[in-house]
């Protein structure tokens, strides 16, 4: 049997920074993951109840370099043996943003490499193809993407092919679970936090309004998080009853992202439906989600849910292989859309 020559593979280096994380993979084909690191600023950003822009961008310059020297090195490859840098272009804090874009330019002018820049939600989208079950996927299936920062909802009628039918007009949903976890006195992130919290409580405790948005496929939790935040004013701090508004609170969120999906599995006839980014890891959306739509649901990993770089490279490999290349002028897109 001949030796196997990296000319048979692509394999991509990917970065990711567009908020607190710092992270880089090496993917093979667009599936295999040989390595992923992330250098987690969870703990960093907690005394704040929220991310800090600043300091994360000041320790993205700190870590970047050590993560992509790890990278390599759990991938057992040089970059000579890859085929492509590629990096988060956008949508992300611009200070993050332009610590990994300027890594990855660097590499690949340095070793005369192709780069590309990646969308992160398109990132998001494509964690559902880095599993065993990237054989079963067929198009058109619907994507939901739930964040931190984003609450999007696309149809995908093929690879690279996105119809955005719908996003957050005001609060993502990942941006009301910290909140609401912070004035519940819960640990930052608020995501798992009220996820945990969650588990001893009566979601039907207090009924909390959902914003449907009959017209559209668009979502709102500014007025869930308003509710919620005049119910806990209205109890004394001492007697708080952490359990059951974590529970509501959440029960609300999941109501109104089932209730828009499945009228877009309706609508649109798809064959699946994936759930990704970092909100996707809650247990009762996942279980809800299963109970109550028609078709398929599929969510990634829980390491493939928060930002990580391997999606990044999944994303990148499609391009790639399609023949697109960016040029070492590229810039950082803050709100880059996909």
């Amino acid at each position: 049997m001949m030796p196997e020559q990296f000319s048979q593979h692509t394999r991509i280096l990917a970065i990711e920074t567009s908020c607190d994380e710092t992270a880089a993979a090496v993917v093979e084909d667009g599936r295999r993951i040989l390595s992923n690191v992330i250098a987690s600023q969870t703990d960093l950003h907690a005394q704040y109840g929220g991310v800090f822009p600043e300091v994360a961008s000041r320790k993205h310059v700190e870590v970047i370099h050590a993560v992509v020297a790890q990278a390599l090195q759990e991938a057992h490859l040089s970059i000579e043996d890859l085929d492509c840098i590629a990096v988060t272009r956008g949508p992300g804090l611009v200070g993050s943003l332009l610590v990994g874009v300027n890594t990855a330019k660097g590499i690949a002018l340095g070793r005369q490499k192709p780069l590309l820049g990646i969308n992160h939600i398109e990132g998001h989208l494509y964690s559902l193809w880095l599993s065993d079950e990237d054989d079963q996927i067929e198009f058109p299936v619907l994507a939901l993407v739930v964040s931190g920062g984003h609450t999007e909802l696309y149809l995908m009628r093929d690879h690279l092919e996105y119809e955005h039918l719908g996003g957050t007009l005001d609060d993502a949903a990942g941006e009301a679970f910290d909140k609401v976890g912070r004035v519940l006195g819960l640990p930052f992130p608020g995501g798992p936090a009220i996820d945990k919290a969650s588990e001893n409580g009566d979601g039907t405790f207090f009924r909390f309004p959902r914003a449907v948005l009959e017209d559209s496929y668009n979502f709102s939790f500014s007025g869930l998080k308003t509710a919620v935040l005049r119910t806990i004013a209205g109890y004394d701090p001492d007697r708080l009853p952490v359990s059951d508004l974590a529970a509501s609170f959440q029960a609300a969120v999941v109501d109104v992202l089932v209730v828009k999906t499945a009228r877009a599995v309706a609508e649109y006839d798809v064959s699946a439906v994936h759930v990704s980014g970092g909100v996707s890891s809650n247990r009762h959306l996942r279980k809800v989600m299963a109970q109550r739509l028609p078709v398929p649901v599929r969510f990634p990993p829980p390491i493939l849910c928060t930002d990580n770089a391997a999606m990044i490279a999944a994303a990148a490999h499609r391009h790639f292989t399609s023949g697109r290349r960016d040029s070492l002028d590229m810039d950082v897109l803050p709100s880059l859309q996909l």
